[in-house]
């Protein structure tokens, strides 16, 4: 039972790579927009793709998929917290079903871990890996592939070549808090020498026409904004196969990071302690942590959608000129 965000879904491989590697077959149960996530894990056998939206149980649903899949597996790994992504294993009969204790699970999981206390869960890849019961989870870091070949067919679909361009990512579905500013995107890109491919999903687009618009202006095609317009499959392909990547701290923070592409992390209200972008390839840049910041950020990580300061300054106050420093281009 997969998690619903891309993110959470990438921070899952080492678990999933710990199991194959003691001779679990591993099946994936995942709603369908994470789902191309797992299929890029070579360890993944088969990827079911949950017929689920948003909200309430669709115990309904969840009864006719139990059906359908009961008798086929021995063991279950809950990986969300909620107690409807527990129920399907238990209505499916899967005798053992594993996963963290949290919304009265207590009689939906045989093999229940206690969920850390708050500020002292280890950073998410561990938590998951932590399922597999094994130990010494610290060096433990999501790896993604691709086969080549769907790799150049997507970017023949899109117009790209391998090393040609530079992603940026600049959406984060949590909240603005978490974004660094469309405009300081835009000085980014009109600093670079390489062709910028903006991804992100439909409700992005117009903050992806806000960054290219002043770009083009200056230098037609300098921007290409693919927000909503491709699938998560191409959006994939397109980042693998990028020369770098500048992200906010998001779900395609963590597939460039997998892909091990060179790239800039943007932290603001979230914490890198918790969930770091990790690649040997990766730069962070977060000023809470920069001794050379004045005054001290001592409000983060507030973990907020909005800034209850009304500043932003963990977001506003990193230039487009600090970041080109740590890109490599």
């Amino acid at each position: 039972m997969a998690p619903q965000w891309i993110g959470d879904a990438v921070m899952t491989e080492p678990l999933l790579r710990r199991l194959y590697a003691r001779g679990e077959q591993i099946t994936v149960g995942a709603l369908p927009w994470v789902a191309p996530v797992y299929r890029a894990m070579p360890q993944v056998h088969d990827v079911i793709e949950f017929p689920f939206a948003h909200g309430g149980l669709q115990l309904r649903a969840r009864r006719l998929l139990a059906g359908r899949i009961a008798g086929q597996f021995d063991t279950a790994y809950v990986l969300p917290n909620s107690l409807k992504s527990a129920l399907l294993p238990l209505l499916a009969g899967i005798p053992k079903r594993v996963g963290y204790l949290g919304e009265a699970r207590i009689g939906l999981l045989t093999h229940r871990l206690k969920n850390p206390a708050k500020g002292q869960r280890p950073p998410m890849v561990a938590f998951y890996s932590a399922l597999s019961g094994d130990t010494a989870l610290d060096a433990d870091q999501p790896e993604l592939r691709l086969p080549p070949a769907d790799v150049d067919q997507a970017l023949a679909e899109l117009g790209l070549q391998r090393g040609t361009y530079v992603v940026f990512a600049p959406g984060a579905e949590y909240g603005p808090a978490k974004r660094w500013p469309a405009a300081h995107f835009s000085a980014l890109a009109q600093k670079l020498n390489l062709p910028v491919v903006l991804l992100g999903s439909g409700k992005e687009a117009a903050l992806c026409e806000e960054i290219a618009a002043p770009v083009n202006a200056l230098r037609a095609g300098q921007c290409l904004n693919f927000a909503g317009k491709t699938t998560l499959v191409q959006a994939l392909c397109a980042i693998s196969a990028a020369r770098s990547l500048v992200s906010n701290d998001s779900g395609l923070m963590h597939v460039a990071a997998a892909f091990g592409v060179p790239q800039v992390a943007i932290f603001g209200s979230s914490s890198p302690l918790h969930t770091p972008p990790l690649n040997e390839r990766a730069t962070v840049l977060w000023l809470k942590t920069d001794a050379a910041y004045q005054p001290p950020l001592d409000c983060a990580p507030c973990f907020e959608r909005e800034c209850p300061l009304g500043h932003t300054r963990c977001l506003n106050d990193i230039s487009a000129e600090r970041v080109l420093a740590a890109l490599p281009v």
